[in-house]
Parts: structure tokens; sequence; C-alpha cells
């Protein structure tokens, strides 16, 4: 369902819109929706770094005694 809404911008910024899109509504909603996106990569890669954080010491300790392990004798 789409809503119909009035939003004031720049005049600058609207001549810049319509170089690249005559149809400001469809422009926006592309950008809109990447922005959104762009925010929930951001949060997942947040989730993921705070994931590895934790685990970091045995994350490590891990990949330290695998090289070890195989080192030839």
């Amino acid at each position: 369902m789409r809503v119909k809404t009035s939003i004031t911008l720049p005049q600058e910024l609207l001549r810049r819109l319509d170089r690249v899109e005559k149809n400001r509504s469809a422009l926006l909603e592309r950008a809109a929706l990447a922005y959104l996106a762009q925010l929930d990569r951001q949060a997942r890669d947040r989730k993921d770094i705070e994931i590895i954080d934790r685990n970091a010491a045995r994350l490590n300790r891990e990949a330290i005694e695998t090289l070890e392990y195989q080192q030839l004798p």
C-alpha cells in the first residue's frame, strides 16, 4: 500500500535528484531502502564483531594449536 506524503528538501538537492531520475518518488524509495539495508548490515556486523571479540582468545588459541600441529617435525 502506498501512502502519499510531502517532504521539504533543498532546491539544489532536488536538482541533483532530477538529473539522476525524473521519478523522484521512485528514486527516494530506492534510496531509503538502500539506506535501511545498510543500517541492517551495520547492525548485523556489530553483532558479529561482538561475538568474535567475546571468543577471540579461544579462537586464537585454537588457531595457534592448529598451526603448531601442522608444523613438520
